[in-house]
């Protein structure tokens, strides 16, 4: 029965009925005239969830990791020197990848709680005399610190720099659940993926990128087949795959842009902000801190919350799967036996989120958290009563 349950994990997320039924499609022929039907409105679609109009989008069979690996190695070389902040689990694996493709690699070790130091970026690129850095790199959604980066002081950094390099940023748990502005903040590659605020299963990389990141593609010597960009525009440009597409879920993904947009993009950003806000309610309320440092670090899509002292985050992860067939995000890299993790994005509702905080904080209390039955239920409670019907701003809150 523990299927009929919502996870909170941040991602895969909880896909909706609809889009399940979207993509329970039989087999069909990709190489027919009628494929392109399908397709370029889905390509156009997502163009305006990354809210770009100058780039262009391609759709990769794979994970974020997959989306990653193909924004590396179409636009750079093997030596090719490129500057990254880690602050979080998911900016550390973007380094190891950029490290085992033979590029150098420029670490600014940051506090995992923290974002993106837009001024230590700054420093660096006024500092780079001979441009030798080709790239910066920046985790828009530390999915591991429930830590939200601001991407626009990264690129007013940037300019302010007076520096050329190109501006990658992995979007995986942002996009479709919080706001993205591709082309405002001068975004040269965005990396997304199917399964998060798309609502689907995973197996789609999802990536945007800038006619500058097109340009940098044609002296990019990295090796690269499955993942060639120059592969996916020819066949694009006909309506077609270079290989064999995800049918079924480029049928997903129409659907769920279709549910994106009659929802509004905006009330999606606002649903979002407002369930996250309920369950940062419901944290206060249990006297826990978020490992993010500040709020206007907080991210809408997942919040990461540290466990008092002499208890471990995993063991009452395990404990929610295993008496209330719930899952919750574990502990990640530093915040593996500190943290545990509450996804509140996708197809998620404030009824919903009610349900997650309820069924952790009856797993707290059995394994004799210092907290109370109903502390943070009621405390969100009241915070999704007085906003319900609501568009919450978050000058509002």
């Amino acid at each position: 029965m523990n299927a009929q349950n919502p996870v909170f994990i941040p991602g895969p997320t909880n896909i909706p009925d609809r889009l399940r039924r979207a993509m329970d499609v039989q087999t069909s022929d990709h190489r027919a005239p009628d494929f392109v039907e399908l397709f370029a409105p889905v390509l156009k679609g997502v163009k305006k969830i990354f809210k770009t109009s100058d780039g262009e989008v391609v759709i990769f069979p794979a994970s974020g990791t997959g989306g990653w690996e193909a924004a590396i190695t179409n636009t750079l070389s093997p030596g090719d020197k490129v500057l990254i902040a880690r602050y979080g689990m998911f900016s550390h694996r973007w380094i190891d990848l950029c490290q085992r493709h033979n590029l150098e690699v420029e670490i600014i070790e940051c506090e995992w709680g923290t974002g993106a130091p837009a001024d230590i970026f700054a420093q660096r690129l006024r500092e780079d005399k001979n441009a030798d850095i080709k790239a910066v790199l920046v985790t828009h959604n530390e999915t591991a610190t429930g830590v939200r980066s601001d991407i626009a002081a990264v690129r007013k950094a940037m300019d302010a720099s007076n520096h050329r390099a190109l501006f990658f940023v992995d979007c995986v748990s942002s996009l479709a659940s919080m706001d993205f502005r591709m082309d405002e903040w001068g975004v040269d590659l965005a990396v997304a993926g199917s399964q998060k605020g798309f609502m689907l299963t995973t197996g789609m990389a999802i990536v945007g990128f800038s006619q500058r990141a097109i340009a940098a593609t044609k002296s990019a010597d990295s090796c690269r087949t499955f993942f060639d960009f120059h592969d996916m525009f020819n066949a694009n440009a006909n309506g077609g795959f270079p290989y064999t597409p995800p049918l079924q879920l480029i049928h997903g993904l129409s659907a769920s842009l279709d549910m994106l947009f009659e929802e509004g993009l905006e009330q999606v950003f606002a649903r979002h902000f407002r369930i996250a806000q309920g369950v940062r309610h419901a944290v206060a309320a249990w006297n826990m801190k978020l490992c993010a440092k500040t709020p206007d670090l907080y991210s809408d899509s997942v919040s990461a919350i540290y466990v008092p002292q002499g208890f471990n985050s995993d063991e009452l992860t395990n404990h929610a799967y295993d008496a209330y067939g719930v899952s919750f995000g574990v502990g990640l890299g530093e915040m593996a036996g500190k943290a545990f993790r509450i996804g509140h994005l996708g197809s998620l509702s404030d009824v919903m989120a009610l349900s997650g905080i309820a069924t952790i904080e009856m797993a707290m209390r059995d394994l004799n958290y210092p907290i109370e039955l109903g502390q943070g239920v009621s405390a969100a409670q009241e915070y999704y009563r007085k906003t319900t019907g609501t568009a919450l701003s978050k000058k509002a809150a």
